[in-house]
């Protein structure tokens, strides 16, 4: 089992929350970012397993859960002020944002709009 003491190191939002980047552990990608607190994070230490806080479900998400699409922990790191997590992790199925393509950050400014850039890997009516 996994000292929790960690956790006291961290600096939790007044929700008890602290944001996690989830980035490509080979490629350094950022895949998503997401909300974590202290269960999750101890449960994300103890499996090697990503665990994030729904706040829209008011409950634990697993990642993957319902897609398939998990992601294995390979490193956990805190950022100089002690508020960030990131994750490195290996993304199962190279999908990790629900509207089917690698990353949530798939939409760049050009010329002051937002404009897709990244391509969609897989329907998300075939993985929801």
């Amino acid at each position: 089992m996994t000292d929790s003491t960690f956790l006291d190191e961290i600096t939790w939002t007044s929700d008890g929350l602290v944001p996690a980047i989830a980035r490509d552990a080979k490629t350094g990608t950022v895949l998503m970012m997401a909300w974590m607190n202290r269960e999750s994070l101890s449960l994300t230490a103890q499996e090697n397993i990503a665990v994030y806080w729904s706040r829209s479900r008011g409950k634990l998400w697993r990642k993957g859960e319902t897609s398939g699409f998990t992601q294995h922990v390979k490193s956990i790191r805190l950022d100089c002020d002690a508020d960030v997590i990131v994750l490195d992790v290996e993304q199962m199925g190279g999908i990790a944002c629900h509207t089917g393509r690698e990353s949530c950050f798939y939409r760049e400014l050009q010329d002051g709009k937002w404009v897709a850039t990244d391509p969609v890997l897989k329907d998300p009516k075939e993985i929801y």
